[in-house]
């Protein structure tokens, strides 16, 4: 299992290769939710989102031999976006297996980071048969987006750059997608202060976290459908079990509050996140009984949105 010491010596590691993002408050907000919340700003990392912490750390992890056969990924979001710019840095190819119905805008992306997109259709086995090929083909180092101990570390480091600006906070929270980003969160803050509560936010849409930690196994994510396009993934056998043992509580929240939540954020701070950032402060909104009086700190997880497709 990851460590704490893993996301020190990650933090150093990827340090030349990441902005230390900054951490936000809004007066606005703590009235509106009785609490005092700190929002590590992610949305301000390089390619927009928290991933290249992790795709830095785990292309820093590899060998010479590696290295020079470079890396490989499916991913649709951000991981392909950052894999692409972590071994642009590094000079090594990366080859990103897309669905050909990823968005315009993210081929744009990848390509502007020399990223050799291969596409092919969009189901999970058509992107994991196509990978194996282009591993085979090219000898490329697979790295999965978040069910790895070498992100999972990489992405503890922002909670660690949180906590070492503020280090009072009675919570954290982080938004639950395929794990990899609360499993770093909640590794870093127990690692930090044991006594820091860690909680998981989810949309409701897409609730495979909350049912995988009650049932105590992992479920399945089936046709999930919430603008928090960013959690739409099933949790892995590694991010799990740090979850399992080291998470508070898995909370959910309705789609009206995930899209209110992104717009108090957009209008009170003037930032702009994308929807799966919004969960966690959507969750302080539809529980403030449990938040009320307390300072809490939430990893704002990127600002990749469509602006042709904003929900308000």
């Amino acid at each position: 299992m990851t460590s704490f010491n893993d996301i020190i010596a990650a933090a150093e590691r990827i340090k030349p290769f990441i902005h230390r993002t900054p951490v936000l408050g809004s007066t606005q907000i703590n009235q509106i939710t009785a609490a005092t919340i700190f929002f590590k700003c992610e949305n301000f990392q390089k390619v927009g989102a928290f991933k290249m912490r992790g795709a830095s750390n785990a292309i820093a992890m590899l060998n010479n031999h590696q290295l020079d056969k470079g890396v490989a990924t499916h991913s649709s979001g951000n991981f392909a976006q950052a894999l692409a710019l972590a071994a642009k840095l590094r000079g090594i190819p990366a080859y990103i297996v897309m669905p050909e119905n990823s968005s315009q805008v993210k081929f744009n992306a990848v390509r502007s980071y020399n990223g050799n997109i291969i596409p092919c259709k969009p189901n999970l086995q058509a992107r994991e048969s196509t990978l194996n090929e282009i591993v085979q083909k090219t000898g490329a180092t697979f790295l999965h987006p978040y069910n790895n101990h070498n992100v999972i570390a990489g992405q503890g480091t922002a909670t660690l750059e949180l906590l070492s600006e503020i280090n009072n906070l009675d919570m954290i929270i982080a938004p639950l997608g395929g794990g990899g980003l609360l499993s770093g969160t909640l590794i870093a803050a127990k690692g930090f202060n044991d006594k820091i509560i860690v909680y998981g936010a989810e949309p409701i849409a897409a609730d495979d976290g909350f049912r995988s930690f009650k049932a105590g196994k992992i479920i399945p994510s089936v046709n999930p459908n919430t603008i928090a396009d960013g959690l739409l993934t099933s949790l892995g056998d590694l991010t799990f079990p740090i979850i399992q043992k080291y998470c508070d509580d898995i909370l959910t929240v309705d789609e009206n509050s995930i899209i209110s939540a992104m717009k108090l954020i957009w209008e009170r701070m003037k930032i702009i996140i994308e929807p799966s950032s919004a969960v966690p402060l959507a969750a302080v909104m539809e529980n403030p009984d449990l938040f009320k009086d307390k300072t809490i700190g939430i990893i704002i997880s990127g600002g990749n949105v469509d602006l042709q497709k904003l929900p308000f």
